[in-house]
């Protein structure tokens, strides 16, 4: 059952897409059809416009994440990272971690994912730990087993205490940019087990614990998905570069 401590969120992860002034007005698109509705709002464009987005963002309630960062808590010769307190001082609230794409394609292992969540912690944002399994690990019956692993190796890493201060995001890998969906029911059954793990260390955390599902979220399925208890918002790729459907999908999180 959905607490009043989870209000909706819906996350628009932009991956690398954009231009400044696409980017611009995609901003002032969202920021205008969201002033009035009552979900959470995130975005997380690419890094390189992190301080423009969050200038056009002044004044209005939605907030600024990044796609991911170092999991180095200091300064030093790591060419090309991203510190979580450089993070901070951009103005990010939170920061994508452990996105599939970050796992498969640049070698992000349970462990990495893990120093990276606790590096955000350590900079003061909030983490968004994403989990999630393939389709070759789903057919193989593997989908609980998969993301408990993925969930398992931040508890062991941070404890549970920290998720007071984080959100998971779920996301079957199968359905990320493929126009598959995992179904409402599916859906629910991962993030209900997702909470049940948490819950069995700490009830009172997993009640107000954040459970975003993505993969293929649009304006047209957004209702059905966050009718389902413990779904608590999206994280949204493809249909967050487009201000009419990323609203849609708001919309649907704020009746």
């Amino acid at each position: 059952m959905k607490t009043g401590l989870r209000a909706p969120l819906i996350a628009g992860n932009w991956k690398m897409h954009g231009a400044l002034a696409e980017s611009h007005a995609l901003v002032e698109a969202v920021r205008d059809g969201a002033a009035s509705m009552s979900a959470r709002v995130l975005l997380c464009p690419p890094s390189v416009y992190l301080t423009s987005v969050a200038g056009w963002l002044q004044g209005s309630r939605i907030a600024l994440g990044a796609q991911d960062l170092s999991e180095q808590t200091g300064s030093g010769a790591f060419t090309g990272e991203i510190s979580g307190r450089m993070l901070k001082d951009a103005g990010c609230e939170y920061v994508i971690v452990g996105h599939s794409e970050r796992r498969a394609l640049f070698g992000d292992t349970d462990a990495r994912v893990a120093a990276k969540f606790l590096a955000a912690q350590f900079a003061g944002l909030v983490p968004i730990l994403c989990v999630g399994e393939t389709l070759e690990q789903r057919e193989q019956g593997r989908t609980q087993a998969v993301v408990s692993g993925q969930v398992q190796a931040v508890l062991d890493a941070a404890g549970v205490d920290a998720l007071e201060q984080a959100v998971i995001a779920y996301e079957p890998v199968w359905a990320i940019g493929t126009g598959l969906t995992a179904s409402p029911v599916q859906a629910q059954e991962v993030h209900a087990m997702i909470r049940a793990m948490v819950a069995a260390l700490n009830d009172t955390i997993a009640s107000g614990l954040t459970v975003l599902y993505g993969g293929s979220v649009k304006g047209g399925n957004a209702g059905e998905l966050l009718a389902m208890d413990d779904i608590d918002g999206g994280l949204i790729g493809g249909a967050s570069l487009k201000a009419d459907e990323f609203l849609a999908i708001c919309g649907a999180a704020s009746i």
